[in-house]
């Protein structure tokens, strides 16, 4: 049975229905307007994770227990997407932790990911909301030599 986690911002209305485990829990969303919407700083307390109060949270974090994985989601509506710059600030912003960390850029159409794909990070995935129940993976700069 699937799990979906809808989430909703000022500027776009709903941004992304993510297919998430049952153990996928919510600690925190924000948007342009309104930084820390909903934001349990105590889970992510207990997690090992020390945000600095001036860092660029993503507007969404999702937590899975049972992959030890914190899931850091920006719509692409918000602040562009996840460039290699952004995944490098926030892999230091959440570095504390001794959590992987997955990070998504969620986008409305396939048709606004064509407009950003040039500057979408390596080892990051991309969500489209007009096909939730798929995930893009830019897997890595290089194939790996046994796929050569």
């Amino acid at each position: 049975m699937a799990h979906y986690t809808t989430f909703t911002t000022r500027e776009t209305g709903t941004f992304a229905r993510l297919q998430t485990s049952p153990n996928g829990s919510l600690i925190s969303v924000g948007d342009i307007q309104q930084k820390f919407a909903y934001f349990d700083e105590h889970v992510l307390a207990t997690l090992g994770v020390q945000l600095n109060p001036h860092g660029k949270m993503p507007d969404v974090v999702i937590y899975n227990q049972s992959h030890n994985t914190l899931f850091l989601i920006e719509a692409v509506t918000s602040h562009g997407p996840i460039t290699a710059q952004r995944r490098s600030d926030l892999a230091q912003l959440f570095g504390a932790s001794q959590l992987t960390l997955t990070f998504v850029t969620a986008f409305m159409t396939r048709r606004a990911l064509a407009k950003h794909v040039d500057d979408i990070a390596w080892e990051t995935f991309v969500w489209l909301a007009d096909v939730p129940d798929h995930v893009i993976h830019f897997n890595g700069e290089q194939l790996p030599q046994s796929q050569l």
